[in-house]
């Protein structure tokens, strides 16, 4: 076996050289560290495995007597945004201020006239107005009442009639239907402009009413939907009342010359009308133009298909 080797001999006590250079162990001290120091700070070192947990007993670093440092106080964030907005906020109210200032002080800018190339004038003659015949508009424009059919020898006017000159004005044509107040506003809603009506009646046979509805139609087709609507009770009165089958019978025929025109008669009474002078009605619905046309007629027996036809042809030719 090795015998150990030798441990150096301790150092002697250090003596302070004449020209003030300091002691060697104060040297080493200085910049290097012992063996015993050294091994000593590898222990502390933390392994490669982690940390060692602390020991509970050891006393906090520096001893009881180091003094304990006070936490800082974070600086609060935000201050400085705000005070940025509303400096820009300032900046452009005052901007607009003296804009505005600026602008009043000034005079208005006068706009460039307006300029319009002359027209050059048209050669030749003008064409001819359209004679009243054969211009719809002039006759409509006119005299309604001058487009009714005049009253036949030996019948008589109604005598309700001869107060009214032949006009129906609003009040009184919407009073006709089931729902005044209803028709009342439709009618506006429609366009309603003006109605002409006249009537007559022939003895104890039967009575004749008819009605010439105009309309301004600006917006709203009002001689079209006033036509369809009348078309569509006359159907309806049919299929509530005369249920085919029963014996009772609807007939519905069409205008020659309407396009949609169409007349409705009945071959039995009206329910509700069997003790009336003229319990038999029949209708007829056809528009020309802004002019819904409409006939009533009531018989004390059944309506002559040939005769509210004749009419409805007659009346539809004068508009």
């Amino acid at each position: 076996m090795e015998e150990e080797p030798g441990r150096p001999a301790a150092p002697a006590e250090p003596t302070t050289p004449d020209d003030g250079t300091p002691p060697v162990e104060s040297v080493v001290d200085a910049g290097h560290t012992s063996p015993e120091r050294a091994t000593a700070d590898e222990q502390d070192r933390e392994p490669p495995d982690g940390p060692v947990a602390p020991d509970e007993d050891a006393p906090p670093a520096g001893g009881p007597s180091a003094p304990v440092e006070e936490p800082v106080r974070p600086r609060r964030r935000g201050r400085t945004a705000l005070l940025i907005g509303v400096a820009t906020v300032l900046g452009l109210v005052a901007g607009t201020c003296a804009g505005v200032l600026v602008q009043a002080d000034r005079e208005p800018t006068k706009l460039p006239p307006l300029s319009q190339a002359a027209l050059a004038p048209s050669t030749g003659k003008a064409p001819k107005p359209l004679p009243a015949d054969q211009d719809r508009q002039v006759r409509t424009e006119g005299d309604l009442r001058d487009l009714l059919l005049e009253k036949p020898r030996g019948a008589e006017e109604f005598d309700w009639l001869k107060g009214s000159e032949g006009w129906m004005d609003l009040a009184g044509y919407a009073g006709t239907f089931g729902y005044p107040q209803r028709a009342y506003e439709n009618l506006l809603r429609n366009e309603f402009r003006r109605a002409a009506v006249t009537g007559w009646e022939v003895g104890e046979t039967y009575s004749v009413e008819i009605r010439l509805i105009q309309y301004r139609q600006e917006e709203v087709l009002g001689a079209t939907e006033a036509n369809e609507k009348n078309q569509y009770f006359a159907t309806d009165l049919a299929d509530e009342y005369f249920v085919p089958g029963d014996g009772l019978r609807v007939g519905d025929w069409s205008i020659p010359g309407t396009g949609d025109g169409r007349v409705f008669v009945n071959d039995e009474p009206v329910p509700g009308l069997d003790s009336s002078e003229f319990p038999y009605r029949a209708e007829a619905h056809a528009r020309r133009g802004d002019i819904a046309m409409e006939i009533w007629v009531s018989g004390a027996k059944p309506i002559d298909k040939k005769m509210i036809l004749d009419l409805a042809e007659q009346q539809m030719e004068r508009l």
